[in-house]
């Protein structure tokens, strides 16, 4: 009877273990700012990744297809992204917690679960707000309500990464509408809006933990823009992350943020379109050197290299291309090469005063035509086959050195296929 107690015991111990939780902190000694996965040093290998057919925008989702479809789906694209070398996803919280721990569990990746908060407008009392007030108490209740719940919701789930707060929403400040635009100079026209902004966040971070204390909370903002504030209004954040463009490198935002804020810096997204606006054709060649310098930045500022030490990794942005991105409801069957912002960082097609990013050609791979169960295929670009490279050096291991970085990456030769 002992036996059959004991294999009972053995059996349910085995069954919750598989599906626990996992253990996710920030960890800053000696050697620097890291993250630890499971008691183990972790250096995020990141893809924004979604799921949008050409002919859709962002009011379709894969999740409520039916579940073959799903897995068909996530099969194709999961595969290449393991192929790769990538170790983590940016969703948003509209994935169900099922597709997460099966993304984890079949795949091996993590998933960044991130809510928006209130970035693209909310809904307060039954009249949608297009430019949310943070300072509206409604807006206050709204949002803490909304990330309490989901962390209710995800907090026991296998593959959960950490949280990430909003999408850049210091740049919703500025800007009229959701569209991407000329990044903002900070000229403090929006300061006041700023600070309760900030507030809120740190106000949602300090009833996120008090759910889940396994999992860290990260905020995505655009660059460094008001980073001042975040010092006085976040205190609780455990990762500055960030939306950074600046071209082939990152320039001080390593060594500012551990400075000013002595928080580890994660870029939640960052790359380079794979279009020149110039000769108005594909031109993927550049968008992997971009790619591939500003990853090299991230490795040899992780902990212990020697630099900042306080780089826990990155999401380069993105999988595929995005269609709908450039007008967002119109010409969704049209891959637009219409350049919506410019950006001197981009010096292979820029001019000045001409726009020079073309929004809809991010993909490190080409989107394929939709097929009659509404699935596609991708083809990759160069910049897939480089960050394949990339992701086989992990830079937590005790052998890694700046020099075995730079020969590492010494040996990546950009070119359009391998």
């Amino acid at each position: 009877m002992k036996s059959i107690y004991l294999s009972l015991f053995i059996l349910l111990f085995s069954t919750t273990a598989c599906t626990q939780a996992d253990k996710v902190s920030v960890v800053q000694n000696e050697d620097g700012m890291k993250l630890v996965v499971n008691n183990q040093d972790f250096m995020i290998n990141g893809m924004n990744w979604d799921y949008f057919p050409i002919g859709t925008n962002y009011t379709y989702s894969l999740w409520s297809q039916p579940d073959d479809i799903i897995q068909e789906a996530l099969e194709a694209e999961m595969t290449l992204l393991k192929n790769m070398g990538v170790n983590a996803v940016r969703q948003y919280s509209s994935v169900p917690a099922k597709w997460i721990k099966y993304i984890y569990e079949k795949y091996g990746i993590y998933t960044m679960l991130n809510h928006s908060f209130g970035r693209y407008g909310l809904s307060v009392d039954g009249v949608y707000m297009t430019n949310t007030d943070y300072a509206d108490p409604r807006v206050r209740t709204l949002l803490l309500t909304e990330v309490k719940q989901m962390v209710e919701e995800y907090k026991d789930t296998p593959g959960l990464l950490m949280y990430l707060l909003g999408n850049e929403n210091n740049y919703g400040l500025f800007w009229e509408g959701a569209e991407t635009e000329d990044i903002p100079v900070e000229d403090r026209k929006s300061t006041s809006r700023a600070r309760a902004m900030y507030k809120l966040f740190d106000e949602a971070t300090v009833a996120m933990k008090k759910i889940d204390k396994s999992h860290p909370i990260s905020l995505c903002n655009g660059d460094l823009v008001f980073l001042d504030i975040i010092i006085e209004e976040c205190p609780n954040v455990d990762i500055f992350g960030t939306n950074m463009y600046r071209g082939i490198s990152f320039g001080d935002a390593f060594q500012k943020v551990k400075d000013e804020y002595k928080k580890p810096i994660m870029f939640t997204e960052f790359g380079a379109d794979a279009f020149n606006s110039i000769r108005n054709e594909e031109d993927p060649l550049p968008q992997a050197k971009y790619m591939v310098g500003n990853w090299k930045e991230i490795y040899e500022n992780a902990a212990g290299l020697g630099k900042a030490e306080n780089c826990i990794g990155g999401f380069t942005f993105q999988f595929s291309d995005g269609w709908w991105k450039f007008g967002q409801t119109t010409n969704l069957d049209k891959h637009d090469n219409n350049a919506s912002w410019k950006n001197g960082g981009y010096e292979n097609d820029f001019v000045k005063g001409k726009n020079n990013m073309n929004e809809e050609w991010f993909g490190i791979c080409a989107k394929g035509p939709t097929d009659e169960r509404g699935l596609y295929k991708l083809e990759p670009r160069a910049a897939y086959y480089a960050l394949k490279k990339v992701h086989t050096l992990n830079p937590m291991t005790n052998s890694i050195s700046t020099k075995s970085i730079d020969k590492h990456f010494e040996g990546i030769k950009v070119m359009d296929n391998n």
